[in-house]
């Protein structure tokens, strides 16, 4: 199947099937909380998919928004392929958005259908949903709501699946496939709107790194990063191009025990799982003594020369081989056994921690990419890999560096635009060229470099994007609170400078704080803070002259005491 000829995302899954007849009966989708047998296989989805997408169509118009708020878990890629199956756009809800996100987004997109998984999220939007959307349900928990489950049960196939009468095949590359949310340095999330053709252009773009990967073989994934972030919202449908067994982890704690059973080939993660990853190896290298703590020191010198691409002499080659066998694949079974790379997206990662991973037996590679560009926009290669890079830019876009340094790409990846946001979409897409409002460089070899950010945002370990302003507005509401700054990017939580005039003032900002934090998303809480009575002000070069924090100047004076709260 070549991925530039394939028209939806919808086409992709059954042309999948179609292409592959021993797909039919092959596992195909499993969730590790439910019983160990609760496997769905290639056909069993391709039903559920049927059967709920004819269910859907009589609801939904081409176009209409289908809020799909869920844990991960079989039903939500179900659900995703069926809403775009019967014309709708999917509308992914994170289940950690705090209050206020929710009620804005549910305004702004005004859903036709809601899918919730079950009671605890059914509770968390039940007040934003108008009389006249219709809610289907996951799990069955109320009478007065319909569930996926109960609606296959009245409406079971009686024929043989005829694959090309059960699939829409007006559906064109160009249209809306999804509305995903992002935050925005004004505050409120935008809606990115994302197209059938630029997911696939950026499944197309993934095939080189995994056909090195693959090959001819079946590929296991274990899934962890929520289906509502874009990264793996795209991830799952080169999860289906290539023909793959998808394992849902339970959550991020019980990750390395759901490895072992999955025993993933790829697993796409973002850097705060890496970092965990990290301290947890190096925690238990630390505790080793005499020829051990030598040989691992030998691996992670020699791990590291070759990852630099230097020769090593004939000595290095036999510890190098000792390394192999006595070390690095000890670890690689810690982890299935089976893995041939992890890839890491939706952040900055440490270059340390890459090198680390990499050196030990772990194949990381780190990728860029934006919401706004499908989200991909490059990605290391195996056997190429340059850690302090993002790799070289997907063949399916183009990405140039303006005067300013600021990163450009253009591309079918490229949104549709912001829902509802004229000037924000054209202030961020000029000529068809979006800008990143991160600054970078290319290097020698072609890869691309990322050295600074030009937008505010902060972007965390788990890759979450977080308007600090927003936050720094709220903070400052309270009038013992003169100015604020938030800190985080890169880190696992947030922390603030908080200018007040007197310390007594603290247990009250605290207090402030606290309540603050509970109409905050988890991502967007802030969990330690430092007083400080310098005001930041022209004069000191902390503001401009139109009043904004100069985050750098800030950064240079405050830095230290900023990292000593985590």
């Amino acid at each position: 199947m070549k991925l530039k000829e394939v028209n939806s995302l919808v086409e992709l899954f059954f042309e999948k099937y179609n292409e592959k007849k021993e797909l039919k009966n092959q596992l195909f989708l499993k969730w590790l909380k439910t019983d160990e047998n609760d496997f769905l296989t290639w056909e069993q989805v391709l039903n559920n998919i049927c059967l709920f997408s004819e269910y859907l169509s009589k609801s939904l118009s081409k176009g209409d928004r289908c809020v799909l708020l869920s844990e991960n878990r079989p039903e939500w890629l179900i659900a995703d392929v069926a809403i775009m199956n019967a014309g709708g756009v999917t509308v992914p809800l994170f289940t950690t958005y705090s209050e206020k996100d929710y009620e804005y987004i549910i305004n702004d997109c005004k859903p036709r259908i809601c899918i919730i998984s079950n009671d605890i999220q059914f509770k968390k939007i039940e007040k934003f949903i108008s009389s006249e959307t219709k809610v289907i349900s996951i799990e069955n928990f109320s009478q007065k709501i319909e569930s996926i489950e109960t609606i296959l049960k009245k409406n079971p196939k009686k024929e043989t699946i005829n694959i090309s009468k059960n699939y829409n095949s007006k559906i064109l590359r160009k249209d809306l496939a999804c509305i995903i949310y992002t935050s925005g340095t004004t505050g409120n999330p935008k809606g990115v709107m994302l197209s059938h053709g630029g997911i696939l252009s950026n499944c197309e773009g993934a095939q080189e790194i995994l056909d090195t990967l693959v090959k001819n073989e079946k590929p296991v994934f274990l899934t962890w990063l929520p289906l509502s972030h874009s990264y793996e919202h795209t991830v799952q449908y080169v999860q289906i191009s290539l023909g793959a067994k998808i394992y849902y982890a339970e959550s991020l704690e019980k990750l390395l025990p759901n490895m072992a059973v999955a025993q993933p080939t790829i697993m796409t993660a973002v850097p705060r799982f890496y970092q965990n990853l990290f301290s947890k190896i190096s925690l238990n290298f630390s505790k080793q003594k005499g020829l051990k703590k030598k040989l691992i020191e030998s691996t992670i010198y020699l791990g590291t020369k070759n990852l630099d691409g230097k020769e090593l002499n004939f000595k290095e080659k036999i510890v190098d081989f000792l390394c192999e066998r006595l070390v690095r694949k000890k670890i690689k079974n810690q982890f299935g056994g089976k893995l041939k790379a992890f890839v890491s997206g939706g952040g900055a990662l440490d270059q340390k921690i890459g090198e680390f991973l990499n050196s030990i037996g772990l194949p990381t590679l780190q990728g860029y990419g934006l919401t706004e560009t499908s989200p991909v926009v490059s990605c290391n290669i195996p056997g190429k890999i340059k850690i302090e890079t993002v790799g070289p830019p997907f063949k399916t876009n183009q990405v140039k560096i303006a005067e300013d340094g600021e990163i450009l790409v253009k591309g079918e990846n490229i949104m549709l635009g912001y829902w509802n946001m004229k000037k924000e979409t054209d202030d961020i897409i000029k000529d068809g060229w979006l800008h990143t409002g991160d600054i970078g460089e290319f290097t020698s070899d072609g890869n691309l470099k990322i050295t600074d950010r030009k937008k505010e945002i902060i972007v965390n370990l788990g890759g979450d994007n977080i308007s600090p302003s927003k936050i720094e507005n709220l903070l400052c509401l309270n009038e013992k609170i003169k100015q604020s700054f938030v800190y985080g990017d890169k880190k696992t939580y947030l922390v603030a400078l908080i200018v007040s005039e007197i310390e007594e003032n603290k247990k009250e900002i605290e207090f402030y704080l606290e309540n603050l934090n509970k109409n905050l998303s988890l991502v967007e809480k802030v969990k330690k803070f430092k007083l400080i009575k310098e005001e930041f002000t022209i004069e000191n070069g902390m503001l401009t002259p139109t009043l904004k924090l100069k985050r750098k100047k800030i950064l240079e004076k405050y830095k230290e005491d900023l990292e000593k709260l985590y």
